[in-house]
C-alpha cells in the first residue's frame, strides 16, 4: 500500500511539473496538439499508477518525452509562421461586413445555428452590427463590431482620463508580500503603522490588503483570525 501511495505521489508531482512547464493557459486556450499531449500524459501516468508490476520509468520516460516534444514544437512555432499554421491552424473569418461567409462555414463544418449562438453569447444578436467575426485557432470567436455599434469611450467624447493602473497586493490571508512593498519603496513598519490606524495590530488578522496608484490603502479583516 505504501509503495502505491509513493508511486502515485511521484507521478502526480511529475504531471503537475510537466503541466507547469507547458504554461499557464486554461484548457479552452490550448492548441490542439497541446490538448493531445495533456491527454496522453494523463493516460501514461495512470498506467504505472494502477499496477505496481509496471516499472515506474515506463510512465516517467514517455511523460518527459511528450514534454520535450511539446517544448520543441512550441519553440519551433515561435520561429516559423508556416509551421505555426500547420500545427495550430489559422483564424477563419466567418462574418465580414455583416454577411456570413458560407464557404468558410462549410470548410469548417460550422453550421449557422452554432454561429448565431456564439454571437448571442457575445451580446451581438444582430449580424448586421458586426464588421468581422473571426473563429480563432483555439475555437473561440472574436467579434469586431461596426464602428457605429461599438461602446462609446472617453476618447470618442474627447474626455481626458487619468492613469489608473492596478492595485498592488500587500497582504493575502495574513501573508505579507515584502517584494511588493519593496517595489513601492515601502516597509513593513509603514504597513503596520497604516493598519494600526484602523485598529489592526496583527497582519494575520488581515484577509486582503492592497494599495492603489493614488496611495489609497484597501483592507479587509478575517471574520475569524487564522
Amino acid at each position: 500500500m505504501l509503495i502505491i501511495m509513493i508511486r502515485t505521489l511521484l507521478l502526480f508531482l511529475m504531471v503537475v511539473i510537466a503541466l507547469r512547464i507547458m504554461g499557464k493557459r486554461q484548457i479552452g486556450q490550448l492548441q490542439p496538439y497541446e490538448l493531445v499531449i495533456i491527454i496522453m500524459i494523463a493516460d501514461l501516468a495512470a498506467i504505472p499508477m494502477e499496477s505496481v508490476n509496471i516499472p515506474l520509468m515506463s510512465g516517467v520516460i514517455p511523460i518527459f518525452t511528450l514534454l520535450l516534444i511539446e517544448i520543441c514544437i512550441s519553440y519551433s512555432t515561435l520561429k516559423s509562421e508556416k509551421l505555426r499554421g500547420i500545427v495550430s491552424g489559422t483564424p477563419s473569418v466567418l462574418v465580414e461586413n455583416g454577411k456570413i461567409i458560407e464557404q468558410e462555414l462549410r470548410k469548417l463544418r460550422y453550421n449557422v445555428n452554432d454561429l448565431l449562438e456564439q454571437l448571442r453569447s457575445k451580446n451581438y444578436p444582430n449580424i448586421a452590427d458586426i464588421e468581422f467575426a473571426i473563429l480563432e485557432t483555439k475555437g473561440d470567436i472574436t467579434i469586431i463590431p461596426k464602428s457605429q455599434k461599438r461602446p462609446v469611450t472617453p476618447a470618442d467624447l474627447q474626455v481626458p482620463t487619468k492613469y489608473e493602473g492596478i492595485p498592488v497586493t500587500l497582504i493575502i490571508d495574513g501573508y505579507v508580500f515584502r517584494q511588493n512593498l519593496s517595489k513601492l519603496n515601502l516597509t513593513e513598519e509603514w504597513l503596520r503603522s497604516e493598519l494600526s490606524k484602523f485598529g489592526i495590530n496583527d497582519f494575520k488578522k488581515v484577509l486582503l490588503a492592497s494599495l492603489d496608484t493614488e496611495g489609497n490603502l484597501f483592507y479587509q479583516v478575517k471574520t475569524q483570525a487564522g
